[in-house]
């Protein structure tokens, strides 16, 4: 039967989710999606796709994730698609807009960047309150001069195997294009960190080593030197998972979608 493929944006608080990717006996991103999804039509052929799988805890206000839906049953949904999974969707799992594409676009494999935030209360009191599950507390006051000294040499393309959790037969090797603290009005820190891919843990682990040197107890030049290490370093402590969220995923113009899913395939060396 053919099938039309839809975009899907989605944003959720990962403080209760057992991270995206659906897994047995525990509550994911993807396993609510799907079931709401499967109240409406028969998910087990949707093939449900994302830009990015965030672990437990993580937050996004920007992931995308594509499915194949039959025509038919895009033809009848249309009008209340989004709708109906406002009302099956629990309310820490949002679908923000759903469109048709081309069947060349991939939501993993076409994204030309996915960028995160962090966000850290350097506050002697802590975050506040409404933001506990977004924001970590940190006892010791950040300098942001010393933050963004330190971020400038982790950009670039680097094998970043001391900051990863290594996957077999996966590459440690990314290209951050963007590594930068500000101060928001509210007093916190906010890192954002952008780049083509990540592996496992390791824009929290960039986070955690880089607080050690915003609060002074790393020299700025530490964090690159790990660059040259080839497995994970014991000496980087991983940031808490509910600082982090997943804001944006970029893709290329429509025409460009199949060339980019292709080069993203081809494994770095």
């Amino acid at each position: 039967m053919e099938s039309i493929r839809l975009r899907l944006d989605v944003s959720y608080d990962g403080a209760d989710f057992s991270g995206w990717a659906a897994q047995p006996g525990r509550r994911t991103v993807a396993g609510v999606l799907v079931e709401a999804l499967g109240r409406l039509v028969d998910a087990s052929s949707l093939g449900l796709t994302v830009a990015g799988r965030t672990d437990a805890g993580v937050h996004a206000s920007g992931q995308v994730c594509h499915i194949d839906l039959p025509v038919p049953a895009w033809e009848e949904l249309e009008a209340s698609l989004m709708r109906r999974l406002a009302a099956l969707m629990p309310p820490d799992a949002r679908v923000r807009a759903i469109r048709p594409v081309p069947a060349t676009f991939d939501a993993r494999f076409s994204a030309t960047f996915r960028r995160y935030e962090y966000r850290v209360a350097d506050t002697v009191w802590g975050p506040e309150p409404l933001r506990r599950h977004d924001t970590i507390g940190w006892v010791r006051p950040l300098d942001l001069d010393r933050l963004n000294a330190a971020s400038q040499w982790l950009t670039g393309e680097h094998d970043y195997a001391a900051y990863c959790k290594r996957k077999e037969h996966a590459t440690t090797i990314r290209a951050i294009n963007r590594l930068d603290w500000r101060r928001d009005p509210d007093g916190v820190c906010v890192a954002t960190v952008q780049a083509d891919a990540f592996c496992q843990s390791m824009v929290r682990s960039l986070v955690g080593a880089l607080l050690t040197v915003g609060d002074g107890r790393r020299d700025p030049g530490w964090p690159a030197t790990l660059l040259t290490r080839t497995e994970r370093s014991s000496e980087v402590t991983v940031a808490p998972a509910h600082g982090l969220t997943l804001v944006e995923v970029g893709y290329p113009a429509e025409a460009d979608y199949a060339v980019r899913a292709e080069a993203t395939r081809r494994l770095r060396a």
